[in-house]
């Protein structure tokens, strides 16, 4: 896979000192407002967010901005409210739930999967393995 959008310039990236629920936070709250700076930065934050296996099966940046906007993640775009329940930690593995509200006012839960990355440019880094729906 070409990787080489990754990660997008200008738009947050993982860093060691975001624990996991910062690291669920700065994705929520960039798709809240997913064309600030530019178009789909909320998406391309998530993006850069993405471990190398998620982006393995999600990616590249094309794909998965498509699936971001498919009607399982779809609600995550612009949503209006984000309800984040405690995170549930085990080691170098994490999980949050997260209940979003969309402009329509539809409820829509999921559970974020983070892990500390363990090697590369973002070794220490928490990053997003999956979100599931709920």
């Amino acid at each position: 896979m070409d990787d080489s959008s990754y990660p997008v310039e200008g738009l947050p990236t993982p860093d060691p000192s975001r624990e996991p629920g910062a690291v669920v936070e700065t994705q929520l709250t960039a798709l809240a407002d997913n064309d600030t700076p530019v178009e789909n930065a909320g998406i391309k934050t998530a993006y850069n967010f993405a471990s190398p296996a998620n982006r393995r099966a999600t990616g590249p940046l094309d794909r998965f901005i498509e699936m971001v906007e498919g009607p399982q993640y779809a609600p995550m775009i612009n949503h209006e409210t984000a309800v984040t329940g405690p995170v549930e930690r085990d080691g170098p593995r994490a999980t949050q739930r997260v209940t979003l509200t969309g402009p329509r006012g539809r409820t829509v839960t999921y559970r974020f999967g983070v892990s500390k990355g363990a090697d590369g440019p973002f070794d220490g880094c928490w990053l997003t393995d999956r979100v599931v729906l709920e």
